[in-house]
């Protein structure tokens, strides 16, 4: 479970019992207020990994928090979400032993097993945003969560029986949809580091198709690291701005270099698909017809 400042926690039994915390009163999962958390505190980062889900809301004064080589403050109200497996450091000042507020839930794979969540829990690219990438909710939005998240903890604290599963499940999606809508909210209302983002996004992608020796499209991940942002929160912030993921986008892209090279030039299409990066004219002729129900061809043509 641990060695040093490293600490994996393979159950949340493990995780309960470090932290000072009474038995979970259901094996898959947990609400846990920050409050009651008593985790071995020392000048030391302490690198923690949870082999199940996690979804915490916290406020954690004089404490930084990395993930990968992003460092985040936690003072104010933030949503962040983490999947099986993922890293995060924690770094306390501890001569201000001011504890943390707000609550996590922990819950295992096996919870959502044969349900609907299972299903389309993927579909929440937020687990596998980076840290700095957290969601900053509004006292409105922290309302809601709070109400919800109350709901999940009642609902552990009961008897199981032939509903609970169906329950909380049902609590963690609303919880999950509202996170989905906040996130959307943010997109949209943070508009000078997002319209920054698009046009470091532009250039990157115009200097990519400018040089010489371009293999093929850019790939998603590709584009996120030369962002510095993760490969989620790329395609997210996208959807909402433009209504393109990252890979819709880059395809657009393409194509609007390609109509400009057959309508401007006098490159043959082998040409302009090799000065595309592309290896086969087949593949160039067969995205662009997808994408403009036309052969490159057939596109030229129009313009005679």
């Amino acid at each position: 479970m641990e060695n040093s400042n490293r600490y994996r926690f393979k159950t949340i039994s493990e995780y309960h019992k470090l932290a000072g915390l009474p038995k979970p009163t259901h094996p898959l999962i947990c609400v846990v207020n920050m409050e009651d958390v008593r985790m071995p505190v020392d000048a030391n980062a302490k690198t923690i990994i949870f082999d199940f889900y996690s979804i915490a809301l916290k406020r954690v004064p004089e404490a930084k928090i990395k993930y990968g080589q992003q460092m985040s403050d936690f003072d104010d109200g933030v949503l962040f979400f983490m999947a099986p497996g993922q890293v995060f450091t924690v770094e306390v000042n501890v001569g201000k032993r001011h504890r943390p507020t707000g609550w996590i839930i922990l819950f295992h794979s096996e919870l959502m097993w044969h349900t609907h969540l299972a299903k389309v829990i993927k579909g929440y690219d937020f687990f596998d945003y980076a840290l700095f990438e957290a969601l900053h909710i509004s006292e409105n939005e922290e309302i809601i969560l709070n109400a919800i998240a109350q709901l999940i903890k009642n609902e552990t604290n009961s008897n199981i029986d032939h509903y609970t599963q169906n329950v909380i499940i049902s609590q963690l999606e609303l919880l999950l949809n509202y996170a989905q809508r906040f996130y959307g909210r943010q997109f949209i209302t943070r508009k000078a580091i997002n319209h920054e983002i698009l046009d470091r996004l532009e250039t990157i992608v115009n200097h990519y198709f400018e040089d010489d020796n371009i293999n093929g499209l850019p790939t998603v991940a590709y584009i996120a690291e030369k962002l510095n942002i993760s490969a989620g929160y790329l395609s997210g912030l996208l959807k909402t701005l433009i209504g393109q993921n990252t890979q819709q986008y880059l395809h657009q892209k393409l194509i609007d270099l390609a109509k400009e090279k057959l309508s401007t030039t006098s490159l043959s299409i082998s040409e302009i698909a090799y000065t595309l990066g592309f290896e086969h004219i087949q593949s160039f002729t067969k995205l662009f017809k997808a994408k403009t129900n036309l052969t490159p061809s057939a596109f030229r043509q129009s313009f005679n």
